[in-house]
């Protein structure tokens, strides 16, 4: 690791026919480019409900960051589920939202 640099994990769980996926998956690339961050996104596919429970998917999509939900209301939810998500405010999750994250976990890693 180089000093002055944040070693991150950016989770991406969805289903397959979600209709909020590619969209929600190309806000979460624009923030982290505007964010000039340099990380890679794993994305995850959850296709039962084995692989729900197994990853704790709280819907399609969720992003996690360094293992931390990005909305904070929903970080202590418990129960999988395989449907589509709604963030507060909305369906997918907002820029802001995503922001506030990245910056959280930048914060706790210095």
């Amino acid at each position: 690791m180089y000093p002055g640099r944040v070693t991150m994990k950016v989770q991406f769980l969805y289903f397959d026919g979600c209709p909020n996926h590619e969209p929600a998956y190309e806000r979460l690339r624009q923030v982290i480019r505007e964010e000039g961050i340099s990380v890679e996104v794993e994305q995850v596919e959850i296709s039962n409900e084995a692989a729900a429970d197994k990853f704790g998917f709280l819907g399609s999509p969720t992003i996690r960051v360094n293992g931390v939900d990005i909305e904070p209301a929903s970080r202590e939810m418990q129960g999988a589920k395989l449907a589509c998500r709604r963030y507060s405010g909305g369906g997918m999750p907002s820029a802001e939202l995503i922001q506030a994250a990245l910056r959280e976990a930048q914060c706790q890693a210095e």
